[in-house]
């Protein structure tokens, strides 16, 4: 269920399903890099301002599913008109900052997204742009991103599959509203 906080900006209405921290895992694979599974956490906060915050960490993860070492990390702000156009600000830690535009589809929270500008630092890789698409699917959030190099052409490089986390706060929000269970707590599940 996508829950709309009081204090969210009412432009960012649309938006809202994104709102919270998601964790899970995916896969990354370009030419030229270390193919790997990975761990990812991802936020999307807000303030009550016109754009939601956005930080994203990932790290490789080993055969067993535990962090090996750091992968990417990705800040920013994302923001949407009226017209369900979004922009986004980013910036990675690889000294890459990107401005990305696109579109919230109608009827379904999916969001498809394509680099409008790249900016580089001289210690950055090759770069030259990428899409991505986000999806609220069954209650979790999944993405897929494509990237393209002066050598390589725009490809698929990295996906995730990410399951909201939830906070000690929303924890006993849900305590406070559950319904009187019978003593035995069978009950409730007949």
């Amino acid at each position: 269920m996508i829950e709309i906080p009081s204090d969210l900006n009412p432009d960012l209405v649309p938006l809202a399903f994104l709102l919270g921290t998601w964790e899970g895992a995916g896969v990354s694979d370009f030419p030229g890099a270390e193919k790997c599974n990975f761990g990812q956490s991802v936020t999307f906060s807000h303030d009550g301002r016109d754009f939601l915050e956005y930080t994203s960490h990932s790290w490789v993860l080993d055969n067993e599913g535990n962090k090996v070492r750091p992968l990417e990390s990705e800040s920013g702000y994302w923001r949407i008109d009226k017209d369900r156009k979004v922009e986004i600000v980013m910036v990675r830690d690889q000294g890459i900052v990107e401005i990305w535009y696109g579109e919230l589809a109608d009827q379904k929270p999916q969001i498809d997204l394509a680099t409008d500008a790249v900016a580089r630092t001289a210690a950055s890789g090759p770069y030259t742009g990428g899409k991505r698409l986000y999806g609220y699917v069954k209650s979790d959030l999944m993405w897929v991103g494509e990237k393209a190099t002066p050598e390589v052409p725009l490809r698929p490089y990295m996906s995730a599959h990410l399951k909201k986390v939830v906070t000690p706060e929303e924890v006993a929000e849900m305590a406070r509203n559950l319904p009187d269970m019978p003593d035995d707590g069978i009950a409730f599940f007949r």
